[in-house]
């Protein structure tokens, strides 16, 4: 059930509204952006090309991808539409910590170390370019072949 405003005490903590100070961005705002970049990279969509979609400079998107800026909810409908896909994709995947006020508020303001600050290697320009090329070989005995040949090339890195 829904708490009413009048059911909260005078004074609460930020943590308690979820609240981030000025400056810091919401986790869930930066997954949200994350998910844009990774479907427009994948469509092979530049920043421009976005904007221009949807009436916006790239800068604008930028700050979108990064989480700087929230991103309403007309506007990513627009997004969905343009990148093909449902309105659901830009929350898939979301860490679990994130999805309550409290746990995105403490992402939000955590300290990050050195090995989570370095780019997941699923949005990283190469292996959203890898995959682009990957399904655009039409024959599907030539695609398992480049797979399988894929796999035994990082096994034997591994050696």
């Amino acid at each position: 059930m829904a708490r009413d405003k009048a059911d909260l005490p005078e004074r609460y903590s930020r943590a308690e509204t979820g609240r981030l100070p000025p400056g810091v961005p919401n986790p869930v705002d930066v997954h949200v952006g994350g998910r844009v970049r990774l479907r427009r990279t994948l469509l092979g969509l530049s920043q421009e090309k976005l904007g221009d979609a949807v009436g916006l400079t790239f800068q604008q998107i930028q700050k979108y991808e990064k989480g700087a800026n929230r991103i309403g909810a007309s506007r990513l409908y627009q997004f969905s539409e343009i990148l093909d896909v449902a309105v659901s994709y830009f929350f898939e995947d979301m860490p679990t910590e994130i999805k309550s006020r409290r746990g995105a508020y403490q992402m939000g303001l955590r300290d990050q170390d050195q090995e989570v600050l370095k780019a997941d290697p699923m949005v990283r320009r190469e292996t959203l370019e890898l995959v682009r090329y990957y399904y655009r070989i039409s024959n599907p005995e030539v695609r398992k072949n480049v797979f399988e040949l894929t796999k035994t090339l990082a096994r034997g890195a591994k050696l």
